[in-house]
């Protein structure tokens, strides 16, 4: 499945057409049930590339090595192309696997190349070869001269395709839509000892074994995750796992989750034998690779099996037999699990080359153009606490001009979020360098819907944004394992259900495992009914029971999204009597007794606990008034995930045994790790909300959209933590305030919501210095500024209506007997005025009208000096 295949045969000069091998040519591989009807099936078309033989043999045996047509593809290179290169690469972006792999073919085949003719392929840019349209797009740069099969595995190993051929067609169709369940439905592919099968041999390994992963990403981030479900056979086993590029808590979780899931157990490849006379069941025939069938599993006993491989070979004694490679659901996951963190970290990233064009020298900086091919893949996650959430993968197009086409190296990129509805601010979610063009975030919640824009930053000048792409987090799906099969026993006429604590197969409980419901039937009467639910492993009993007669019990495992598993195997049992005639209704009560008659001294260390106490026997009035503690009661793990009352207070613990929540008997002081809100809707306060960038503060109005927060950010200021308390938006969406407190700075001002821009009113204060006044991005500013030197007035002085301010500075030459300034307003009466000149003792203001200002200086002399006059004139 998704892989080259091959053949090996041997065949002698002497034989019929051993000529046509002495040549290039295919060979075909054609099923026959009767030897009338011959079918090719897929991936059964084969090149015959390798010849070996002996001259000396006079047998004249050669021997053949043929890999299937797909090879073909590795004599398909990729060229250039007409666009320019990203360091050196050709980028595809926003781009199906049809619209990759049509590149590589349909160029080669183009005229003037005429490469590999017989090569066909059934799918194009926007349909699969099933007809279906893509689900998936990619970014991602191929170096020219890569060979399109390596570009077709790539793609395969990603997640994004699966592939095989018929004949000499190419057929790539969405991942996971091409085979077929068999081990389901009425009539389903069963291989079964002594008739489909002749051998099961099992190679397994510890070699990958770890319970403890350690997790390095980028800006400090350092984290240990253990996976105490695992096997331990020597104890802890760690693993390390290299994040480059990774900052978020929860991308990190999930690498972390996949790490130790495929690392937590014994990995083993499952052989099995196959026999073809007399099989009820024929490969290529009845089932082909990839198909899931029913076959012998862990134990022998019969388990759905993913056909990962299917080898066919004649004996020497011409017996026809053979074997397939099957893969259990554990091996199956580990696939789905590094298909998914390929998507992360692989695949999508320009790494760094030379082949980017010199920019020209500029006297000041560009502007970039928009990022183009920005792509989002949300993916739900649990954290260690068990709750779901969401995280997202942004990756986008490398910029690689201005604005106006010409070549530039930009500095670096900005990825903005927001709530998917209108009026909501957007936020800046992360920065990355010149050379990465993608990004992770989480947390985000589960079911809501998200936009994102990113665009580039050269030398301090942001250039416009790409177009949004919205996407809403996908709720988790996956429902947890099927438990394993209930352990009934039978005493004193109570019936003891019992659960291991894990799924079929020893599979572990995920984290975000919620219970495990219990059910009962009377088999003569079909019906299951829930009588109860085991947090862990464990037991319930069930009391009340009819004598003699058989009863039915299975689990059912249910997390914490909802997800509910298939129904665990049954297990049948029937009550049997406390004693012979049993004991009257209430005949043993309090009242016959006698005073301590039962006491510590007389039962059993363990004789009596929760298993042993019916629900609703001990009760408040059966009790002392007050009850001293002096262990501890716990609800849970003892030692993982619960809630704990103990002599220092109430605790409350996650599945790694980090204290979450605690409330202090010594002082009563209460501390909580995580989210905490006044309310589950309406309005509310929540402090440290799932989703948040940082921990913040939120007040929700009634209806949770306008909202407001108070936040601490470390990044504006370095050393520092900045406290930033934000506005919720106005009516129309185009207004919000943020306040900033800082150690050296405070400012309150009004922003453009849509990209945090400030346009309005400001109010900012340093230590030299304070302004007030209006600011705008593309307008002339408008700031009284103020420090110890005095007040400066940045912007211009507006008349308007019957009051204002002007200020004037103009050199004016002297007239027949005056000195004439032109005001340029026309005021509605005389202004005052006040003004200073390069003046002598005798100068005049002779005259004024609404609009002109008259000096006189007598001792000017003939011809008059020109005179600078600085006026402020107001009303």
């Amino acid at each position: 499945m998704n892989d080259v295949p091959s053949l090996k045969l041997t065949y002698t000069t002497t034989a019929v057409g051993a000529a046509l091998l002495h040549q290039p040519c295919e060979i075909a591989v054609e099923w026959s049930v009767d030897g009338t009807v011959w079918t090719e099936g897929p991936d059964s078309r084969f090149l015959r590339i390798k010849r070996r033989g002996d001259s000396s043999d006079s047998t004249g045996l050669f021997r053949f090595e043929l890999p299937g047509f797909v090879w073909m593809l590795r004599k398909v290179v990729l060229h250039p192309g007409a666009v320019p290169l990203v360091d050196g690469k050709r980028a595809f972006l926003s781009a199906t696997a049809g619209e990759i792999l049509q590149t590589f073919i349909a160029e080669a085949k183009a005229p003037g190349r005429e490469a590999v003719p017989g090569l066909n392929w059934d799918f194009n840019p926007d349909e699969d070869s099933a007809g279906h349209a893509w689900n998936k797009v990619i970014n991602i740069y191929y170096q020219p001269g890569m060979d399109a099969l390596t570009a077709l595995q790539n793609l395969a190993e990603q997640g994004v395709c699966d592939f095989r051929m018929a004949g000499r067609t190419l057929q790539v169709f969405n991942p996971d839509t091409l085979n077929d369940d068999l081990a389901a439905g009425p009539a389903p592919v069963d291989l079964r000892y002594g008739r489909d099968i002749a051998e099961a041999p099992d190679d397994a390994t510890l070699e990958d074994l770890a319970s403890s992963v350690l997790l390095v990403g980028d800006h400090g981030l350092v984290k240990t995750f253990t996976n105490p479900a695992a096997a331990q056979p020597w104890g802890r086993w760690e693993q390390y796992v290299g994040a480059g590029g990774i900052a978020d808590e929860g991308t990190a979780t999930i690498l972390a989750q996949s790490a130790l899931e495929r690392a937590g157990r014994e990995r083993v490849q499952r052989t099995r034998g196959i026999v073809i006379p007399g099989a009820r069941w024929l490969p290529l025939k009845d089932y082909q690779p990839g198909d899931r069938v029913l076959a012998p599993g862990d134990g022998g006993v019969l388990e759905p099996l993913r056909v990962r491989q299917v080898t066919l070979a004649r004996t020497s004694t011409g017996v026809l037999g053979g074997s397939l490679v099957l893969n259990d659901r554990f091996l199956e996951r580990d696939i789905r699990l590094a298909r998914r963190t390929a998507g992360i970290v692989g695949g999508s990233t320009a790494d760094g080359g030379s082949g980017a064009q010199p920019s020209p020298e500029a006297p000041e900086p560009r502007t970039p153009a928009a990022p183009t091919g920005l792509l989002v893949n949300p993916l739900p996650y649990i954290d260690e606490h068990g709750l779901p959430h969401g995280q997202v993968t942004v990756s986008w197009g490398a910029v690689t001009t201005d604005a106006g086409g010409v070549a530039l190296t930009v500095g670096g990129y900005e990825l903005f979020m927001r709530i998917n509805q209108q009026g909501q601010p957007w936020f800046l979610v992360t920065s990355t360098p010149a050379g990465d063009t993608t990004a992770t975030y989480s947390p985000l919640v589960s079911g809501e819907s998200y936009a994102f824009k990113v665009r580039a930053v050269n030398v301090g000048k942001t250039g416009p944004f790409s177009s949004q792409v919205a996407v809403t987090i996908p709720d988790d799906d996956e429902a947890p394992p099927v438990p394993t099969a209930p352990q009934l026993s039978t005493r004193l006429g109570v019936v003891r259900v019992t659960w291991s604590g894990l799924g079929v197969g020893s599979a572990p409980m995920p984290p975000d495992f919620l219970h495990v419901r219990v059910w009962i039937q009377d088999p003569l009467a079909p019906g299951w009914s829930e009588i109860g639910v085991l947090g862990e492993a464990g037991a319930i009993l069930v009391p009340g029971l009819s004598y003699g007669a058989d009863r039915q019990f299975r689990f059912t495992a249910r997390d914490r999204s909802g997800n509910e598993s298939a129904p665990s195997a049954s297990a049948t049992i029937a009550a049997v009597q406390l004693v012979q005639g049993d004991a009257a209704n209430e005949s043993i009560t309090t009242g016959a007794l006698v005073a301590n008659a039962v006491t510590t001294d007389k039962l059993a260390v363990g004789a009596v606990d929760a298993q042993h106490i019916k629900a609703g026997a001990v009760v408040a009035d059966k009790l002392a008034a007050v009850l001293t503690l002096s262990t501890r009661v716990v609800a849970g793990s003892a030692s993982g995930s619960r809630v704990e009352l103990n002599s220092s207070g109430l605790a409350a613990f996650n599945g790694s045994g980090q204290q979450t929540a605690s409330i202090s008997a010594a002082t009563g002081a209460v501390s909580i790790v995580g989210q905490l809100a006044s309310g589950v809707t309406g309005a509310r306060v929540v402090v440290n909300p799932a989703g948040a960038a940082a921990p913040e503060i939120r007040f929700i109005p009634g209806s949770g959209i306008n909202q407001s927060r108070i936040y601490s950010d470390g990044s504006r200021f370095t050393g520092e933590a900045t406290l930033i308390m934000e506005s919720g938006t106005n009516q129309p969406g185009t207004a919000m305030c943020r306040l900033t407190h800082a150690a050296g700075f405070w400012q309150a001002a009004i922003l453009n919501p849509s990209n945090g821009e400030q346009r309005g009113g400001a109010v900012s204060a340093v230590e030299g210095q304070a302004s007030i006044g209006w600011t705008h991005p593309t307008q002339q500013d408008q700031l009284l500024v103020l420090d110890q030197a005095g007040t400066l007035h940045r912007g211009t002085w507006m008349y308007a209506d019957d009051s204002g301010l002007i200020m004037i500075s103009v050199t004016a030459t002297k007239g027949a007997t005056y000195y004439q300034v032109v005001l340029g307003y026309s005021f509605p009466t005389v202004p005052k005025v006040v003004f200073t000149a390069e003046q002598t003792t005798n100068m005049q203001l002779y005259s004024r009208s609404n609009g002109d200002l008259f000096f006189y200086d007598p001792a000017a002399g003939s011809p008059a000096p020109s005179r600078t006059f600085h006026i402020w004139a107001w009303r």
